[in-house]
């Protein structure tokens, strides 16, 4: 029997909501800034009324707020954080609808979806002239979705229930002894790689590339906010091909791979790396890297488009790492990525799909999942050829050792199949929109895998359908299942609970 939510429920539900609201509209001060230095006046209510929805609501929840705010329990948590992936990049799309570079409101929220759960697809026409504040705007969505717009509240507020907010999001790890402290600790990290990251691209802008100090930091800014938290919108719609720089490309792929380690992984890197190498989540992950790059640069030499070998090796390596980290940076068109074909096709659709580790930015199945569904592969075939009565130990190496439970692999290979399940719902709806199955694929692995590489298929031209199927394919990606069940559960037992 289902038993309906109580109307206290409901109302610390909406009382955090409010609260995560209120905060995102709050953000929108920063883009209001740049749009008053730049002299963007026809810009400036965009912002205001973002800013104005974003205060209404969270005052809203204030007045509905429970006189004594009950605990929020671990459902309720998790129904806050679903609602919250939904309502916030819905928010987030005011400016950008508003700002008349879009077709439809459908179109705006479609870009603030995909910028929020740091997909980095987009349906934007004229990418290139962009006022700097909407471009601001539109890259710090990234920041906020990688980061985590739970997160960010997290670090605000505090309270009871906070716990799930946090695995809400598809957090597991707890670095330090409390959530918030441990939210506040993964914001250090960022900043820390954002204030080396912004500072290197600047001056590579400044000295290498002959940029005016503010264009230098304007194109350092998105790229490090799209790389650190592999959301991939670039300032220029040829991505890093429009900058030929291999200094660029390489800041930019040392930030994607530390966005896409945990931040448990950074904790310990900064202590010391004495156990990182034992994981077997940073095994698995090395492993897929050197994989599926190889597999790579050999499709490309076979096909051969590519001859110079320094122009394989960065052409081939940087496009795994992009799509391996989930982040969706290209220095090749759309048109080009699709004409390799073969065995790099293939190598990097299976990179977006099994995604990075776990806790970071990045999406996809993740290397930790990956890595125990194989160990138990092993296991199960080492039962089957050893005698009958042999004891085999189910254990691994996750920051110590630990015990692989028949529950632990169950729920690992339901979440990878989970995956799976949807890059083929995906690709369904995109062959039966007349696209080949390759291109549907690959583009439906992008979206649920929050990565951001595109074949084409992605265009302001893209049926409305598939522009809310993939809507949905990175919601659905970014908060890894759980969370959706629970707000699923929720609205169930409102409608038809006792």
């Amino acid at each position: 029997m289902l038993i309906r939510p109580h109307r206290d429920d409901i109302r610390l539900i909406g009382f955090y909501l409010g609260r995560i609201l209120a905060l995102t509209g709050l953000v929108g001060v920063l883009p209001l800034l740049i749009a008053v230095m730049s002299a963007e006046w026809g810009a400036i209510g965009w912002y205001m009324v973002m800013i104005g929805v974003g205060l209404l609501l969270g005052g809203a929840a204030e007045w509905i707020r429970p006189h004594d705010e009950p605990p929020l329990r671990w459902g309720d948590g998790m129904v806050v954080v679903a609602l919250t992936w939904v309502l916030i990049p819905l928010l987030g799309s005011i400016p950008l609808y508003l700002s008349g570079r879009f077709g439809s409101f459908l179109d705006a929220a479609f870009e603030g979806m995909s910028g929020f759960t740091a997909t980095g697809l987009t349906v934007l026409a004229d990418l290139d002239h962009l006022p700097t504040s909407l471009t601001v705007w539109r890259q710090t969505t990234q920041f906020l979705g990688g980061q985590g717009i739970v997160l960010a509240a997290l670090t605000v507020f505090a309270g009871g229930g906070i716990l799930a907010l946090y695995h809400g999001e598809a957090r597991d790890e707890r670095i330090l002894p409390s959530v918030t402290s441990t939210a506040r600790f993964i914001w250090a990290v960022s900043v820390w790689h954002g204030l080396m990251g912004i500072t290197a691209l600047a001056l590579i802008g400044v000295i290498r590339l002959g940029y005016e100090p503010n264009r230098a930091l304007l194109h350092a800014y998105s790229i490090f906010v799209g790389a650190f938290d592999t959301g991939g919108f670039s300032p220029m719609s040829t991505s890093l091909a429009y900058y030929r720089s291999p200094a660029v490309e390489f800041v930019t792929a040392w930030l994607m791979i530390a966005g896409t380690l945990s931040f448990g992984v950074h904790f310990t890197l900064f202590r010391g790396p004495r156990k990182v190498w034992q994981n077997l989540e940073t095994k698995t992950l090395i492993g897929s890297y050197l994989v599926t790059s190889t597999v790579a640069m050999l499709g490309l030499v076979l096909i051969g488009s590519i001859e110079e070998p320094m122009v394989l090796l960065r052409r081939g390596v940087f496009h795994v790492v992009s799509a391996h980290t989930s982040t969706g940076f290209s220095t090749v068109s759309s048109s080009d990525l699709a004409s390799w074909g073969g065995l790099t096709f293939a190598a990097i659709a299976t990179a977006m799909a099994l995604g990075g580790m776990g806790s970071s930015t990045s999406g996809g199945v993740k290397a930790l999942r990956i890595g125990l569904t194989l160990k138990t592969l092993a296991n199960t075939i080492r039962e089957i050829l050893l005698p009958e009565h042999t004891v085999i130990r189910r254990t691994y190496i996750q920051n110590g050792r630990r015990q692989l439970t028949n529950d632990l692999a169950q729920s690992v290979m339901a979440v990878s199949l989970l995956f799976v399940a949807l890059y083929l719902v995906g690709a369904l709806v995109g062959i039966a929109h007349g696209y080949p199955l390759q291109d549907a694929l690959f583009e439906s692995v992008s979206a649920a895998g929050t990565v951001g590489l595109s074949v084409g298929i992605t265009s302001p031209s893209m049926p409305d359908l598939m522009k809310v199927v993939y809507m949905l394919l990175m919601w659905a990606g970014r908060l890894e299942f759980i969370a959706i069940f629970a707000l699923i559960g929720f609205t169930i037992s409102s409608v038809v609970g006792e």
